[in-house]
């Protein structure tokens, strides 16, 4: 094995057994009334691969993105390289102490208070109580969890919870850090702050595996990219070219597949969003809009059956194709109350004065009820943003994404004749 070598990846695979037709945690009671109603009846089982020999290696001090659409595949891999789960064939070799943060909690005891469980996770990555005590003070300064350094993380609100784990796992120094998607929890200053420490922990030397749907920091954190799609290791190369292929081909899917129709999706799925249209004040249903005019867009849903959901908030985030955020216009942002919803309807968001340039942006849908994500399809749609005279000038001049109503004045000071 080369001595550069920090994560070796031979052939794994990962098989999962579906039951079909089974009873769900059944008593003894329940198996034999269902033998009696259904004497012949038998579940079949169905075997399902995560993993398809999966091979490749990452050098030390090297920074790798894992990329692919929901269901791919990458959580299972991060976890076998975890050692949370065994593969079902072929192997790992690591070769350096392994920090991950896979999901928010992974490897903390919900009873125990969060300075307990910076000791324990210190100690579950091999640190001794001296070097955790000696990176004690930055890890809570990072994590800005002082206040409830002493309440049993069980009381903790998922973004507590993601801050501090994250905390642990990038100060206490692991040679390989293993970060999946699950700094999405947090707020959008604080993802910052870990892209950040990523970068630092890339510099020191150390290796770092990324899982993330949000493609510019996977260019921006990454030199190289794996692609994972349905299990199988479709591609691996420079950061950019991968991602740009990548992109490509899902916002190609994402226009052939309806929104209803989409599999890779987040959520419970108790309300899903089964239809999106768009148009401007002018063409209703033209499934475009026009910089500079008054725009729409609605998301048609279905509840499930005989039931009624409150507190829901809905969602649309506008990013260019590359994911880069836009806009995110929320319900709760404008402080648009729901109250209750059953059966279907549709949501309306109306922009006024579309802000954006022209060209084809991706929008992300998103509903939840009472603080629960219940439906996220990333990319549900892609729109197309047609030409318009957003200052009423006649001067069209594209820049940067975005344009504004601004103004200009000039106050001469003395001995000025410039503009006499």
């Amino acid at each position: 094995m080369n001595s550069d070598t920090a994560i070796s990846i031979k052939g794994i695979s990962k098989a999962y057994t579906i039951a079909h037709g089974a009873l769900k945690c059944p008593t003894f009671r329940d198996v034999v009334m269902e033998r009696i109603r259904h004497p012949f009846h038998r579940p079949w089982r169905e075997t399902f691969w995560a993993l398809k020999d999966v091979s490749f290696d990452v050098k030390k001090g090297e920074v790798v993105g894992i990329i692919g659409r929901n269901g791919a595949g990458k959580s299972t891999l991060l976890k076998i390289l975890s050692r949370i789960t065994e593969p079902t064939a072929g192997r790992i070799e690591l070769y350096g102490r392994v920090g991950s943060l896979l999901e928010v909690g992974t490897g903390f005891h919900p009873e125990l208070t969060g300075r307990e469980n910076v000791f324990l996770n210190g100690a579950i990555l091999g640190m001794s109580r001296a070097e955790i005590r000696k990176q004690f003070d930055a890890i809570v300064a990072f994590a800005e969890v002082e206040q409830f350094l002493d309440t049993p993380v069980k009381r903790y609100s998922s973004g507590m919870y993601v801050r501090l784990a994250f905390a642990v796992s990038a100060h206490l120094n692991p040679e390989i850090l293993i970060v999946d998607e699950v700094l999405a929890v947090g707020d959008a200053q604080f993802q910052k702050k870990c892209l950040g420490k990523m970068g630092e922990v890339a510099k020191g030397g150390r290796t770092v595996l990324f899982v993330s749907h949000n493609m510019p920091a996977v260019v921006a954190l990454c030199s190289r990219v794996v692609l994972i799609r349905e299990g199988q290791l479709t591609r691996e190369g420079v950061s950019q070219d991968v991602v740009r292929d990548y992109l490509e081909a899902l916002h190609a899917t994402s226009s052939v597949v309806p929104v209803g129709e989409r599999q890779d999706r987040l959520g419970d799925g108790s309300i899903r969003v089964v239809d999106f249209r768009c148009g401007t004040r002018s063409i209703r249903g033209g499934g475009f809009w026009r910089t500079g005019e008054d725009a729409f867009a609605e998301l048609a849903y279905r509840c499930l059956p005989h039931r009624t959901f409150r507190n829901v908030e809905v969602a649309l985030g506008i990013r260019k194709l590359d994911q880069t955020p836009l806009l995110y216009l929320g319900t709760k942002v404008v402080r648009y109350v729901i109250d209750s919803i059953h059966g279907s309807g549709s949501f309306v968001c109306e922009i006024k004065r579309l802000p954006l340039e022209p060209g084809r942006y991706s929008i992300t849908a998103e509903i939840q009820q009472n603080g629960i994500l219940v439906d996220l399809v990333r990319s549900a749609a892609n729109v197309d943003v047609a030409e318009g005279d957003y200052y009423g000038t006649g001067v069209i001049w594209p820049y940067g994404g975005f344009l504004c109503q601004y103004s200009w004045s000039h106050n001469p000071g003395e001995g000025d004749d410039s503009c006499r």
